[in-house]
Parts: C-alpha cells; sequence; structure tokens
C-alpha cells in the first residue's frame, strides 16, 4: 500500500508539474489536457503485454522495475531544455516524457493489484480494496495537490534556494526534482514487498500471441454478466474521474479566478470525501456490490451543482461530496471487477484487460474535452455536459444489469465462487 501511494502520488504531482513547464512554455491550454492523454495512451498500446510481464516474476520486482522506468520518465521532463530543442519542441518533449512514465505506470498496475488477490480470499477483496482503491484514488488527487503546493511561490522559491541540483531556476524545475526523490521513496517501499509464493504458468513472449490472448480476455471478460457490469462502471469511473481532474484545474481559473497551484488544491480537498467514500465503502459485502450503482448517477447530478457555486465554502463541500460518492461506489465495483477477473482469468490479466478499457475511455474523454477547450466552449458548459453523462450513463449501465438479473436470477450467486483461470484452461 506504501508503494502503490507513494508511486502514484508521484504521477500525479509530475502531471502538474508537466502543465506548468506547458505554461512556462506558453503552450496553447488545449495541450495540458493532453499530457495526461500521453499518459494514458501507453496504456492502451501496451496492454496486450503487461499483464503477462506481471505475472511473469513477484510481483515486489515488477513494481519496483516498472518504477524506475518512471523515474526515467521524470528525468527526461528534467532535462527538457538540455538538447537544443526550440520552444515547442520542448513542449512536445514534456508529453513524451510523460508518456515514458505511463510506459511504467501501464506495466505497474497489474502487479498492484494483482498481489492483492495473491493475498486475500474473495470475502476480504472488498475490505482490501477498499484500501487500495482508496489509497489510489487519494494519492490521484493529493498528488495533483503537492504538484501544485511544488510549483506554488512560497514552496517553489525556498526548495530553490537550497540548490539541490545546480542551475535550477523555475518553480516546474525545483518540483520534478521533489517529485523525484518520492518515486525513490516508493522504490524503497518495493524491494520490501514480501513474495506470495504464487506461481503462475509460464507466459508468452511472442507479441502475436499475446495480442491474440488479450483480445480473448477482453471478450471474456465482457461476456460475464457480472464482470461486463462492474468493467462498465469502472471504465466509465476513471474515465470521468481523469476529465473531472483536469476539468477542476481550469474551472478554478475561469471560474474562481485562481492559478494553477490554488486550483490543484481543490483536488485534495475532494480527496477528503473520497477517503470517506472508501473507508465506508470497506462495509459492502461483495455479493452486495451490485446496490452501490445509484451512486454514480448522484455523483454525476451533484457535478451539475459546480457552475452555481463560488463562495470557498461551498465549493469545497461540493468537492467533497462528489469524492465521497465517487469512493463510495467505485471501491465495491472494483473489487467485483478484480474477483470475476481472478476467477475467469488471472490477476495480471485480469487487471491489464481493466486497464485497457479505463485508459481507452480516458483517451476518448480527455481528447473529447480538449477539443471543447480548443473550441473555446465555456468550462461550466462543458461540466454541464460533463455531469449529464455521467448521470446518463450510469442509468443505462442500472438498466443492463436488471436486464442481466431477469435472464439470470441466480446471478449473485457467482460472487464468491473460488473457481481460478476458467478461460486460460479453455
Amino acid at each position: 500500500m506504501a508503494a502503490q501511494f507513494f508511486s502514484s502520488l508521484a504521477d500525479n504531482a509530475l502531471l502538474i508539474a508537466a502543465i506548468a513547464l506547458i505554461q512556462q512554455l506558453h503552450g496553447p491550454s488545449w495541450l495540458a489536457p493532453m499530457a495526461k492523454w500521453s499518459f494514458a495512451l501507453s496504456y492502451v498500446v501496451l496492454a496486450a503485454f503487461v499483464g503477462a510481464f506481471a505475472d511473469s516474476r513477484p510481483k515486489g520486482r515488477v513494481m519496483f522495475y516498472t518504477n524506475t522506468i518512471k523515474v526515467a520518465g521524470c528525468l527526461l521532463m528534467f532535462c527538457y531544455g538540455s538538447f537544443g530543442l526550440t520552444t515547442d519542441q520542448q513542449t512536445y518533449l514534456v508529453l513524451v516524457a510523460y508518456a515514458v512514465v505511463g510506459i511504467g505506470a501501464a506495466a505497474y498496475s497489474p502487479a498492484k493489484y494483482g498481489i492483492v488477490t495473491e493475498m486475500l480470499p474473495p470475502s476480504l477483496l472488498v475490505k482490501g480494496n477498499s484500501w487500495i482503491e482508496g489509497l489510489t484514488v487519494v494519492s490521484v488527487l493529493l498528488g495533483v495537490m503537492v504538484g501544485g503546493a511544488l510549483i506554488s511561490p512560497a514552496i517553489s522559491s525556498r526548495i530553490l534556494s537550497w540548490h539541490i541540483v545546480p542551475g535550477l531556476s523555475t518553480p516546474a524545475e525545483a518540483a520534478l526534482v521533489v517529485i523525484a526523490l518520492v518515486y525513490v521513496v516508493a522504490a524503497i517501499f518495493n524491494l520490501l514487498i514480501p513474495r506470495t509464493g504464487v506461481i503462475y504458468p509460464p507466459q508468452h513472449t511472442s507479441p502475436v500471441r499475446l495480442v491474440k490472448e488479450f483480445s480473448y480476455y477482453v471478450r471474456t471478460l465482457w461476456r460475464d454478466k457480472l464482470g461486463q457490469i462492474s468493467l462498465a462502471v469502472t471504465t466509465l469511473f476513471w474515465g470521468a474521474g481523469a476529465t473531472l481532474q483536469m476539468v477542476v484545474i481550469e474551472w478554478g481559473g475561469q471560474h474562481l479566478g485562481l492559478t494553477l497551484d490554488e486550483s490543484s488544491i481543490l483536488m485534495g480537498v475532494a480527496a477528503v470525501g473520497t477517503i470517506g467514500g472508501a473507508i465506508l465503502a470497506g462495509r459492502v459485502p461483495l455479493k452486495r456490490a451490485l446496490t452501490v450503482l445509484s451512486m454514480g448517477v448522484g455523483m454525476g447530478f451533484v457535478v451539475l451543482l459546480m457552475p452555481l457555486v463560488e463562495n470557498m465554502v461551498a465549493v469545497y463541500i461540493l468537492l467533497i461530496l462528489i469524492g465521497g460518492l465517487g469512493g463510495f461506489f467505485v471501491v465495491p465495483m472494483n473489487a467485483l471487477l478484480q474477483h470475476r477477473g481472478h476467477v475467469l482469468l488471472s490477476a495480471g490479466h485480469s487487471i491489464a484487460v481493466q486497464n485497457f478499457n479505463e485508459q481507452l475511455n480516458i483517451l476518448l474523454m480527455v481528447a473529447a474535452y480538449s477539443l471543447m477547450l480548443w473550441m473555446d466552449i465555456s468550462i461550466n458548459v462543458i461540466i454541464v455536459m460533463f455531469g449529464l453523462l455521467v448521470s446518463s450513463l450510469m442509468l443505462m449501465i442500472m438498466a443492463w444489469n436488471r436486464a442481466n438479473h431477469r435472464a439470470d436470477p441466480n446471478l449473485d450467486d457467482q460472487i464468491g465462487h473460488h473457481g481460478y483461470g476458467t478461460a486460460l484452461k479453455r
């Protein structure tokens, strides 16, 4: 949990540093969300391969190796001005560097989630996931807040005065040095993760075969009547969450008149609600995971209130409520999805399928958001469209779930079944 928290915290703090660099280089506003887009692209491109890699060796070592790739991406971003590039080229190098961090994160994710199913029985998956997922979501939100704090004038000037690295001159560069140190802390915890003793069948190395098998795994999970609902919900949640992260930053600037470091702190406020929601979700039994779907509808409707608030107390309360609803409904869904993936596939492959779908949705939603910014659509109009989209899609998923249960009244009896790797034994 500590390894995951610090590594994810650094990933998201680095996003703010990347945006600060883009602003420093006078890149257009629509280019900032493209940093998030380049990160998600790595997940989608590597989805067929990272599951096999995660299942081929102890999960703690996988997390250490891939965390090292993240450090390499961070250092590449730090060197944006070292290759004699034009300002435009330096801006695009920032995106490339964050894509390298995405490569590390894509391979890191199946290991960090897969180890949970190796350690815990189905009866404890929701509780275990309430910690892992809660820490993941909180690290995303706090990472953005920490990134904002690091580029703030007060903190960045103090970091620059320490002369940790010769030649540091901007807030973004100061933030990059601290973020690299956070990755080192994560690496130390990676090395302390014990081996679970779980050994998977030998993994294939042929890219063609891996892609073919991965497509089979995707179809298997989408055809499962429990897996398809939980996969649809988590896919929507993470796509919406990534977009909302960028929306709040822009909303803080346009609607509330905040700077980048002040806007990023708003996401830390939402973390308070997410923590509470994730803790409460830990009390939901795995067999009742599908009862929380209505919370997703509520989250979409609460988002619609964002254009109406300007008082900072009301802003904080609203963001806490949005975070709480999100944390409460995604944790049981993630646990159910991991359970079905563990039964039908394997830990690494099922998480790779999950990441592929979630990151593909992030690509679509963030690209749509960037396009709307490029078209100069008001951020408040974008928020209304976003909230209505989330609520409408969640209502459709709830109807889909009811149809599945009408077709198979005994569907919930499959939850908690201890089968393993059914699809792999075909």
